[in-house]
């Protein structure tokens, strides 16, 4: 038989804190990350909005990283590398006492983050900031590890692929602990004004924290947000063996492509409808045990109306019964960090039984009729959940968690 593959530590640096418990607690609570944009000055853009990390991280990730090392980094890629040193730390592995050739680290990442916002860029270091490669590799070089470490990119879905990927190479007996997530920061004047050229994001920009509204009538677009998300995958055998507290079991996966348009989702949503039963066919979970939908939900007009429409396709009338919501309505939209931040996000819903809301949720769009937690968390048990992630290019992902049974 495979292996299970478990999740034995999690970690989260967003706009709502620069560790986990903070997160959750900010996120059940409803919070929004969103401000005026501090980074650059945003007056000319149509975007003035973000959903910016602290700007006491650069401070707090002093404590984890050498000056040196963090001369050669760019500040998204000491967010990559913070987390998942706190990652390492709440799930108490002692490399040491590992085999480290079957210790891997696989992330998803667009950019390294060596854009016009970054300071302290020279000649010496621009090679090194500019290498997206350079999250995974320095958290290998961090913890001495010698299986693959590697990233993959494809656009707002990679870390869920990277997820993936973690799982399949302890599913096949390739490795015993995956280190998986991503990180990612695209505020900056350029890609602000790359994707306002495509009527993508909202220029709703007063006040912020009303911005982002996914699932609502007047939603305008998506709100970028920035951070990392880390998780560390382990077969049941290796977490067992060294008495792991385990947060919840990966049943499975899908990842997909829609072949269909650069930007645009297939339409009804039917890429992302082929995508969900793919991922429960291969997870051997029934539509009946699925519990809560942690959802792409990017406040944009086709992404909401189409998935809407592809849970209704995948799941009848049962949809109706199943709790949706988007937690980019409060962080954001964190690219290449978003799957695995949602990931964790669905997996605490699980173990905390309690569902994030969809905020701002204040004018429903009649035509998007489901559950979609509107406005407050709510208490629920839920046993299976998935997260969907949909990215530009037709990458889909849909991950299938469930709540873990010895």
């Amino acid at each position: 038989m495979p292996e299970k593959v478990v999740v034995t530590g999690m970690n989260i640096i967003s706009s709502l804190g620069l560790d986990l418990k903070t997160n959750w607690d900010n996120l059940i609570a409803g919070k929004s990350g969103v401000r005026h944009i501090s980074l650059f000055d945003a007056s000319n853009n149509f975007t003035k909005i973000a959903a910016e990390v602290s700007s006491s991280f650069e401070e707090y990730a002093k404590k984890f990283i050498k000056k040196r090392a963090g001369s050669q980094m760019t500040r998204v890629t000491k967010m990559a590398f913070v987390c998942a040193r706190e990652t390492i730390n709440a799930s108490k592995i002692d490399f040491e006492v590992q085999d480290k050739s079957r210790c891997a680290v696989i992330l998803g990442v667009v950019n390294a983050g060596n854009s016009s916002t970054e300071k302290d860029t020279t000649v010496q270091n621009t090679i090194f900031k500019s290498m997206t490669n350079s999250m995974s590799a320095w958290i290998s070089l961090e913890f001495q590890l010698m299986g693959p470490n590697f990233v993959v990119n494809t656009a707002c879905a990679s870390s869920a692929y990277a997820i993936g990927l973690g799982y399949d190479m302890i599913r096949n007996g390739q490795a015993d602990i995956v280190i998986v997530g991503g990180a990612d920061s695209i505020v900056n004047r350029e890609e602000i004004e790359g994707f306002n050229s495509l009527y993508a994001l909202s220029v709703e920009n007063d006040p912020p924290e009303k911005a982002s509204k996914p699932f609502s009538l007047n939603r305008d677009g998506f709100v970028i947000g920035e951070g990392a998300g880390m998780l560390i995958l382990e077969s049941e055998t290796s977490a067992k063996a060294r008495r792991a507290e385990i947060h919840a079991e990966i049943a499975g996966y899908a990842i997909t492509s829609e072949g269909y348009n650069i930007m645009a989702p297939m339409k009804d949503g039917e890429g992302m409808a082929a995508t969900m039963e793919k991922a429960l066919n291969n997870a051997c979970v029934s539509k009946a045990e699925v519990d809560y939908i942690n959802a792409h939900g990017t406040s944009t007009e086709l992404n909401d109306r189409y998935e809407t429409l592809a849970i209704k396709k995948v799941f009848g009338d049962r949809a109706y019964q199943i709790p949706v919501s988007s937690s980019k309505s409060m962080i954001g939209h964190t690219i290449g960090a978003a799957g695995a931040i949602e990931a964790i996000i669905t997996i605490l819903s699980l173990e905390n039984g309690i569902l994030p809301p969809t905020i701002n949720l204040d004018q429903p769009d009649p035509d998007l009729d489901l559950d979609f937690v509107p406005n407050h968390s709510r208490k629920q048990d839920i046993r299976v959940a998935l997260s969907n992630s949909f990215g530009f290019g037709g990458h889909n992902a849909t991950l299938v968690f469930r709540k873990y049974q010895p």
